[in-house]
């Protein structure tokens, strides 16, 4: 899943890592309070977009996001996926990828499993934790900090700097040339990949 930290296609995509969110059929989101820092998470279903763009598979996960106030008015907010991909045909996610070796094309039906985080700052706005928020919204990272911080503005969706994130996905599919790929974000300043999930 390709999560350039950018405005729009962050808001687009899914970084933020976020693709619109399709709630699974009955679920809704739930919330949790421990002590300061607060959880709430819902079964999702999101397409996930690779470095051309495109949507290359539907994942399904646990989505788990957190907020901890940093005593400063500031909110750090994390989000944590874990679950299962299906690949859609054509183009791998790391097709267009410029910095290290990957493939092209992927093949429909592809399955395999991913898992990752994103964290950064949440600041203005006012924190509503009685917002109501359903697995759709727990899907969407744009309506989630809206619901939970109206006016708020959230670092990982104005760039890398103050954002950081690391997903990665695998597959044992042995019609693939590529099993491994990760999409991360650690240093604030650029978006790196490794690897593919490929067939050609």
């Amino acid at each position: 899943m390709k999560r350039l930290l950018t405005t729009a296609v962050l808001l687009a995509a899914a970084l933020a890592l976020a693709a619109a969110g399709l709630a699974d059929p009955g679920g809704k989101g739930k919330g949790k309070n421990k002590g300061h820092n607060t959880r709430f998470s819902a079964q999702i279903t999101v397409t996930d977009n690779g470095t051309c763009g495109n949507g290359w598979a539907t994942d399904t996960s646990k989505r788990t996001w957190s907020i901890k106030p940093n005593g400063n008015g500031t909110f750090r907010v994390g989000r944590q996926d874990k679950g299962t991909f299906v690949t859609l045909a054509g183009q791998s996610p790391g097709a267009c990828d410029t910095t290290g070796k990957h493939g092209h094309l992927v093949n429909v039906g592809v399955r395999g499993k991913f898992r990752g985080y994103l964290r950064g700052t949440v600041s203005g706005g006012t924190f509503n934790p009685n917002a109501t928020c359903n697995a759709a919204c727990i899907g969407d990272t744009k309506a989630f900090i809206a619901a939970f911080f109206p006016g708020g503005t959230f670092t990982c969706s104005q760039g890398y700097a103050g954002c950081k994130f690391n997903f990665e996905y695998s597959s044992p599919d042995k019609s693939l040339v590529f099993h491994h790929w990760q999409d991360k974000g650690t240093n604030g300043v650029t978006e790196q990949f490794t690897g593919d999930i490929a067939n050609s």
